[in-house]
Parts: structure tokens; C-alpha cells; sequence
């Protein structure tokens, strides 16, 4: 059964579309520009109708989102995320993981998050991206 397993998760991401893997890629390049504060890659990763909406409730505008991320002293330190699902509806791609983010001060919260993309010239962009807190064990 184990072999079994194993083969199936070494083989299922050849099944996934392309679509699929553009939007993990996609996600992917957002974890990395939020943990270099990369305002320049997050510039063009972020689409300009983004609403960025934190687990406190506290939404965001793509300049407010990118000022945020990469402002010295508040760049995260860390994001995992856990039990990814893609999901693609023509131009428009939905990512949702569980997710734990550690901010600068060494604070973690373990979040539901749900990250919209649209594909605009080729490329996709983050649209809308909302979490929730997960609550507390």
C-alpha cells in the first residue's frame, strides 16, 4: 500500500494542468517576495485591482499590500503551506492552503487562506487573497 502511495504522489503532478502548476509557480514567487520583501516582485505579481484582506480583517490595496511586506522591520521570517488545492476556472485560478506565517517578531499564526489569481497577458496575478485564523488549540 505504501508503494503504492508513494507512486501516486510521485505521478499525480504529471496529471496536473498547466494552469495548475502556473498558479502553484505563481504562489510560489509570492513566498519568496514576501520573505525578501521584494516590492518590485510583488509589484508585478499583484494584480492592480488587488484586495488583500489579513486574518484581523484588515484589508489592504496593492500599494498598501506592497508597502507593508517590504517595509524593513516587518518583512516576514517564514511561510509554509500546507495541503494545497488548485482549482481553474478558464482565466481565473483559486489556490487555497492552510498556512503558517511567521512575522518578523517571531509570531506565528496558522491561517485558512484562499489567494485568487487572473491571468492577464500570460501571466497570472494576485487578485484578491483572504485568511482567516485558525482557532486556538
Amino acid at each position: 500500500m505504501k508503494t503504492v502511495l508513494a507512486l501516486f504522489l510521485l505521478v499525480s503532478p504529471a496529471f496536473a494542468s498547466v494552469a495548475d502548476q502556473e498558479i502553484t509557480a505563481a504562489t510560489e514567487a509570492y513566498r519568496v517576495a514576501m520573505l525578501k520583501g521584494d516590492a518590485a516582485a510583488l509589484g508585478k505579481l499583484y494584480h492592480p485591482d488587488l484586495t488583500y484582506e489579513h486574518s484581523s480583517g484588515k484589508t489592504e490595496t496593492k500599494a498598501e499590500a506592497i508597502a507593508a511586506a517590504s517595509k524593513p522591520g516587518s518583512i516576514a521570517k517564514n511561510i509554509v503551506f500546507k495541503d494545497p488545492t488548485v482549482r481553474v476556472y478558464g482565466n481565473t485560478g483559486i489556490f487555497k492552503a492552510k498556512g503558517d506565517f511567521t512575522n518578523a517578531a517571531g509570531e506565528t499564526s496558522h491561517l485558512d487562506v484562499l489567494m485568487v489569481f487572473v491571468k492577464v497577458s500570460g501571466k497570472w496575478q494576485l487578485v484578491a487573497r483572504q485568511s482567516t485564523k485558525f482557532p486556538a488549540q
